[in-house]
């Protein structure tokens, strides 16, 4: 099954632009990873994308060797779960590459976005190959970064401007005045839809009024010249 990169969110990335990357980043220089042996297993795990941004789409990246060769075959017997407190949650690793094609072999992804910026911790558990695997790697300065607020990374500081809070308020109310003069809008045209419905009645009752005056003028002409 042909797995694209970043799929999970609705991103493509050229294979050939992939490639290129992961030559310039090969596996055994994969930065602010922990590594963690099994029998002849080395499972390498950290961050996708470093440094992890608060709010930027990321992932759990686990590069898998037996021995000096790439495990390209990991199926669906091997779990991640990502923990922050008390909260987790538990995502399936699919792979990060197509053999012969694109991207590192071993390359393993659980793509999530995180929500909170401090320490997270990773647990794998199940199995590779038939051998039991269980990990647990939190995130230190001896394996992979904390999740970082971008503000703390932004440049040139944005702390002149309105928060995201500030405008998040400015937008409630604004939309809130909005509504409040489409209501009056809506009223005043009811209002004026009812005036000219009246406007409308009364006139049409004057015509009816000079209709029945000019008939009634009329009969009396025509009484008066039979007498006559």
């Amino acid at each position: 099954m042909l797995h694209r990169p970043i799929r999970a969110f609705g991103h493509l990335v050229a294979p050939a632009t992939v490639v290129a990357m992961l030559v310039l980043l090969p596996v055994g220089a994969a930065s602010a990873h922990g590594d963690e042996e099994q029998g002849d297993l080395t499972l390498s795990v950290g961050f996708g994308t470093e440094p992890a941004y608060l709010g930027e789409p990321n992932s759990v990246q686990v590069l898998v060797h037996r021995g000096e060769e790439p495990v390209t075959d990991l199926g669906s017997d091997l779990e991640v779960t990502v923990g922050f407190g008390d909260a987790s949650t538990t995502l399936p690793l699919e792979p990060y590459f197509e053999l012969d094609e694109w991207g590192t072999p071993g390359d393993y992804r659980a793509w999530f976005i995180p929500s909170e910026p401090g320490a997270y911790t990773f647990s794998l558990a199940g199995e590779i190959e038939g051998e039991k695997v269980e990990v647990t790697m939190s995130s230190s300065p001896s394996t992979f970064s904390d999740v970082v607020d971008p503000a703390e990374a932004a440049f040139p500081p944005a702390d002149a401007g309105p928060s995201a809070g500030d405008l998040a308020d400015r937008i409630e109310a604004e939309s809130a005045r909005t509504a409040d003069a489409v209501a009056a809008a809506e009223a005043e045209a009811a209002s004026a839809d009812d005036a000219a419905g009246t406007a409308k009645i009364l006139a049409l009752g004057g015509v009816l009024a000079g209709v029945v005056g000019l008939i009634v003028g009329v009969v009396a002409l025509a009484t008066s010249r039979r007498r006559t």
